[in-house]
This record gives structure tokens, sequence and C-alpha cells, in this order.
């Protein structure tokens, strides 16, 4: 039986592929006058733990690094991501 650790990597793993991906397909879509993906789910993405796959997307892709909602959201999503983090694992 795996422990729940390895569950969580695998999907902290999964999620923040998908917050790059997403990037990247919106930057695509944006491109070539596609349906877009809605901002909230970029940021739905981001917050239920792929914010460092969001973020990386964006610099990567150039895409979002315009708009101060991303700039300064994705990062602040990680901080507060990371602090939660370490306080939970933390042996107070």
């Amino acid at each position: 039986m795996m422990s729940p650790k390895v569950y969580m990597i695998g999907y902290l793993c999964v999620i923040n592929m998908m917050g790059f991906v997403l990037m990247g397909l919106d930057k695509w879509k944006a491109k070539h006058k596609k349906w877009r993906i809605a901002e909230r789910t970029l940021f739905l993405v981001g917050i239920v733990g792929g914010s460092p796959g969001c973020w990386l997307g964006m610099y990567i892709f150039r895409h979002k690094t315009k708009h101060w909602q991303f700039v300064v959201g994705m990062p602040a999503i990680l901080v507060i991501q990371a602090a939660v983090i370490l306080f939970l694992t933390s042996k107070i």
C-alpha cells in the first residue's frame, strides 16, 4: 500500500503539468484566434495546487505576463500554498 505522500506527490505532478499545458494551449489558441481558456480556469488550476506549473508556463510561453492579475496572483497563490504546507508539516 502506498503512503498518502506518494499520492500527494503524484497529484501535484499531474496538476502542475496540467497548469503548464493549459498556459501553452491558451497561448496557442490566442495566436490562432480560437476559443480561449477562461482566466478563472487558469486560476482554479493554480489554486488547487498547479500554481508552479502555471507560473512556469506563463514565462516559458510568454503568456499573461502583462496581466497584473497573473503577474501578482500566481506567485501570491504559490507563496500562500508554500506557507500552508510549511505550517502543516512543521512540528510545533
